[in-house]
């Protein structure tokens, strides 16, 4: 028997907490619910779940700060959920490790449909009895495997959330071309995304927060198009 994907709801309205968890439980989710940051941390640890869903305006410890505190010690999928539309809470909120932002009120459909996508991102498709397709790209020093989702940098497994090591994958598969931001956008998290460019920024930032340029290599900016992975000869 399959066992079911757990995902953790960490919302303070009550009832909100229950109707999300009603449109999960229908797809055959298992769920729990916790409705305070520090409940959300403790809760963590026992239930282990596959995805959680944060709300970001928690009382005691903040959507913030949970996320934060989580990051330290894992790769988990979070989706943040607010009635925020700034720009500046959705940027922060990614900049802190998020996988994806949904704005409150959220349609049913859409909450359902984007922790498909995120969960799909983030669990690598099982292998066939046949030759798996293996996608890895190979640099000096750098080993980009999107198979399994994982990266070596300098001989070290490097941890990322699945949006970076697909972005980083996208770009280091196609050496010295140039992005868009918007094709970027459309390319890792698909043309149903309701996002802004900004968000190809904060994670080409995180990404260079953990791979330093290399003198084969780099992550370059093109300036007022978008970004690409520069191999010098």
């Amino acid at each position: 028997m399959v066992s079911k994907q757990k995902i953790l709801i960490v919302d303070d309205d009550v009832n909100i907490a229950e109707l999300i968890s009603l449109y999960l439980t229908k797809e055959c989710y298992d769920t729990q619910m916790v409705h305070d940051g520090e409940e959300a941390l403790q809760v963590y640890e026992q239930y282990a779940p596959n995805l959680i869903l944060l709300d970001l305006m928690l009382p005691g410890i903040d959507g913030y700060q949970v996320c934060r505190e989580i990051r330290a010690k894992s790769n988990i999928p979070i989706i943040m959920l607010s009635a925020k539309g700034e720009i500046f809470d959705k940027v922060l909120g990614l900049e802190l490790g998020a996988d994806d932002y949904i704005m409150k009120p959220f349609d049913s459909k859409e909450l359902v449909a984007r922790v498909k996508a995120v969960l799909r991102r983030y669990q690598p498709a099982k292998q066939e009895n046949t030759v798996p397709d293996i996608k890895c790209v190979e640099y000096p020093d750098l080993t980009i495997n999107q198979s399994n989702y994982s990266v070596i940098y300098q001989g070290t497994r490097i941890d990322m959330p699945p949006k970076e090591l697909e972005l980083l994958y996208f770009l280091a598969s196609s050496p010295n071309q140039v992005f868009t931001r918007e094709q970027l956008l459309d390319h890792i998290w698909g043309y149903e995304y309701i996002g802004d460019t900004r968000t190809v920024d904060v994670h080409v930032k995180r990404l260079r927060e953990k791979i330093k340029d290399h003198k084969s290599w780099s992550l370059a900016t093109v300036w007022g198009i978008g970004y690409k992975f520069e191999v010098k000869s």
